[in-house]
């Protein structure tokens, strides 16, 4: 590379980059890739070709992802095109794009019907923020093209967005915790956030240093935590979390493997003798 780049976010090696790289890095070749999209619940995205892997984080069904190889293994390299995270995942979870997204789901998690009946046997499930094409709809279920039927009442349209991040953070309390998760199966401090926010329309990055210098303004709180309001995020290095109230703390954590909700002034007592430190800083989204 001929400057400092974030691997987690630069689809560049040095025997292959994204073609847009050019004259940015060097590689012995570059290809423009192609679009493709997830067509499984949640499919893990990894720094290495391995399922013994560490899981940086998942794209969810509908997700679109630029490919620019799949190798003999059946590993596709690819990058995100919703937060430009890169790394592998199997090949057969991806698809070439067909039908424009027209709806997001909005619930927690939804199951899809081989008929608009809830008691036939469901054939999947797909998790809060996935997207999908309704062609028609039949009574309270939509007909998801490619899939099946959804309760309808689960689904948003595409521009139809939520207003209240914390609220929608609030449906994940007792989830267990997974590092590098963003589903109702499990999710971690950094996906609690960016799923939530993803609900209200807006865009974050992956990881939690990304998201404390990408995301709202620093905001000065002294010592006694005073001035805090629902919707700040709250950073450690390595952690984040946010607040429901002025006291209260929402966040998805390896204490609790689970996301909790406690007070703020618990948390970091906790956090600062056992873990993350001191808190490093306070952002808020709007003013």
């Amino acid at each position: 590379m001929t400057g400092i780049f974030d691997r987690r976010t630069t689809p560049a090696r040095p025997d292959l980059a994204a073609e847009f790289l050019r004259g940015k890095v060097e590689a012995g070749r570059f290809v423009a890739g192609r679009s493709m999209r997830v067509v499984e619940e949640a499919v893990a995205l990894r720094a290495a070709p391995r399922r013994d892997q560490c899981i940086d984080t998942q794209l969810l069904y509908g997700e679109r992802a630029t490919v620019y190889e799949v190798d003999e293994e059946g590993w596709a390299w690819a990058q995100s095109h919703d937060d430009s995270y890169v790394g592998y995942l199997p090949a057969e979870a991806l698809r070439e794009e067909d039908r424009a997204p027209t709806h997001r789901v909005r619930a927690p998690r939804t199951f899809v019907y081989p008929e608009p009946d809830m008691k036939t046997p469901a054939v999947m499930a797909l998790p809060m923020g996935a997207q999908v094409s309704v062609a028609a709809m039949r009574g309270a279920f939509a007909a998801v093209a490619g899939l099946g039927f959804v309760w309808a009442e689960h689904l948003a349209a595409r521009g139809d967005f939520e207003s209240d991040f914390a609220a929608v953070a609030e449906r994940f309390l007792n989830v267990p915790y997974l590092w590098g998760g963003k589903t109702f199966a499990g999710l971690d401090c950094s996906g609690l956030v960016q799923i939530s926010l993803a609900a209200c329309g807006v865009a974050s990055p992956r990881d939690t240093d990304m998201m404390a210098a990408g995301l709202g303004a620093d905001i000065s709180i002294g010592g006694d935590l005073a001035g805090l309001r629902r919707g700040d995020l709250v950073f450690w290095k390595g952690h984040i979390g946010i607040m429901r109230d002025a006291e209260t703390l929402l966040h998805a954590n390896g204490h609790h493997m689970m996301t909790a909700s406690e007070p703020l002034k618990a948390a970091r007592e906790r956090i600062l003798a056992k873990s993350h430190g001191a808190i490093t800083k306070f952002r808020r989204l709007s003013p």
